[in-house]
């Protein structure tokens, strides 16, 4: 069957499966943009650069995307030194102003307590098996978890941009960072 028009030339009619082909298309189509736009988003700013503050934000990013979350984590300041993969290897914890530790803040301030406390926290992170920032870090990347570097902060604290783990994402902005959240269903500063 053809339909014509007086100025239009004759077009055959798609058949019954070449109709149901194409609905079977566009319905994959449409599962798939819906599928997008279901996926939850988390965004997390990261600010602090020492052994325990290192922890939260790379936990709380490797099972957000393990549960399917897309995940970004701005590090600024002093969070870039998670980034470093050097520095993050000898990221210090400190024993002044921590109500935590089992030490008070008078004996806290004594030279050397700070490795002192370290130390002690390497030792309970080794002994309990738990991983290490490094670990934390590629398995984080593995499973899709874009790390971004401040820009500003890399220029302030002339940071090298190679000495950043692979596949962190550097020269990103504060704009671009709160675009980010702004998208995100989870903000989190940390």
């Amino acid at each position: 069957m053809s339909t014509e028009t007086p100025d239009a030339p004759a077009e055959e009619t798609p058949s019954r499966a070449e109709l149901a082909a194409r609905v079977e298309e566009l319905e994959e189509s449409l599962a798939e943009a819906t599928e997008e736009d279901d996926a939850k988003k988390m965004s997390i700013i990261a600010t602090k650069g020492t052994l325990d503050m290192a922890y939260p934000p790379l936990i709380l990013a490797s099972t957000a995307a393990a549960f399917g979350y897309e995940v970004t984590v701005f590090h600024t300041f002093w969070g870039l030194e998670i980034l470093h993969e050097e520095r993050s290897k000898n990221l210090k914890l400190s024993s002044v102003g921590n109500p935590n530790m089992p030490v008070p803040n008078v004996v806290g301030a004594i030279p050397g307590m700070d490795r002192v406390t370290t130390k002690m926290m390497e030792r309970r992170i080794d002994d309990n098996d738990t991983a290490t920032i490094e670990e934390l870090v590629d398995t984080s990347l593995e499973m899709g978890v874009e790390f971004q570097a401040c820009q500003m902060t890399i220029e302030l604290m002339d940071y090298d941009e190679d000495d950043f783990y692979d596949g962190v994402t550097t020269g990103v902005g504060a704009a671009t960072a709160l675009q980010d959240m702004a998208d995100a269903d989870i903000q989190l500063l940390v």
